[in-house]
């Protein structure tokens, strides 16, 4: 098992993801905003050692469909494995997409303990059918993707818009960098029941007390990543992970929980900072 806290650029999106420019009509404008994460272990399952758990993860996002849209993110954590062994990872990522998800554009660097870092370095271009990615990091690589491929952006757009449509389940392939750059993932989302805003919740947080979120509509949603070149067994396959959340309707999301099949993680959100959002006033004018 890798004791590390992999957490997919795709999933990391949903902190600040919204309509491109063919809903624009419908949707709800873009937030802008900071949001800090408390990590802490909710459960080991079978012969997992983890004993505890603890970490944050810091998510800022800006942008708009004219400019495009930036997330940056830092996920700092630590898993304690019983008799003095402690396993610390630093995940960083910065992601660009453009409003229509034709480009994308991605820098991620890992390190686990004292190893040396991993960096991926790279982009990503739709044209007609298929996608080119062109690596720097790890190395110079130049491949293409299905066309039917999405990027983070475009994942959570579907998301929201099939949350709108009243779907429950929604499959999609995601393109987002992570791993060496070359990995898809198929994906499995399932939506919940629409929350309204103002109603009343056992664990109020730094996004339910917000002024700014207090009219807003929000879904519970559950998001498994399966590996898409894992060879296939009888039964059903399982996912890499999952990753459950509240998405509002304006982008932002609140109560993380990260299961990692043989640990589960939640992620509470302890701070929440709306930015001035100007640009995206400015776009839409």
């Amino acid at each position: 098992m890798a004791h590390s806290f992999r957490l997919s650029v795709g999933a990391l999106a949903v902190a600040a993801i919204t309509f491109g420019s063919a809903e624009a009509g419908a949707a709800t404008p873009f937030l802008p905003h900071q949001a800090l994460y408390e990590l802490s272990l909710v459960k080991a399952r079978g012969s997992s050692p983890v004993n505890s758990a603890r970490g944050r993860i810091l998510y800022n996002f800006s942008g708009n469909a004219c400019n495009g849209y930036t997330s940056d993110f830092r996920q700092v954590s630590e898993l304690d494995l019983g008799e003095g062994k402690v396993t610390l990872s630093d995940l960083r990522s910065t992601a660009w997409e453009d409003g229509a998800g034709k480009s994308y554009r991605f820098k991620i660097d890992s390190r686990m303990n004292d190893q040396a870092s991993s960096p991926v370095d790279g982009m990503a271009e739709r044209t007609g059918d298929h996608i080119t990615v062109k690596l720097k990091q790890p190395e110079a690589k130049t491949f293409t993707l299905d066309g039917a491929t999405v990027f983070p952006t475009e994942q959570i757009q579907r998301i929201i818009a099939a949350a709108r449509e009243g779907k429950s389940l929604l499959e999609l392939s995601v393109y987002d960098g992570s791993d060496n750059g070359e990995k898809v993932y198929n994906t499995l989302t399932v939506i919940g029941a629409p929350v309204p805003g103002d109603k009343t919740i056992a664990k109020p947080d730094a996004s339910t007390a917000s002024d700014e979120m207090k009219t807003m509509t929000r879904w519970p949603v559950t998001v498994s990543y399966y590996d898409r070149d894992a060879k296939r067994t009888e039964g059903e396959q399982t996912p890499v992970y999952a990753m459950s959340f509240e998405l509002y309707e304006n982008g932002v999301s609140r109560a993380l929980v990260l299961d990692y099949n043989d640990f589960v993680i939640a992620g509470s959100l302890g701070k929440f900072d709306v930015k001035d959002s100007k640009d995206v006033k400015a776009c839409n004018n």
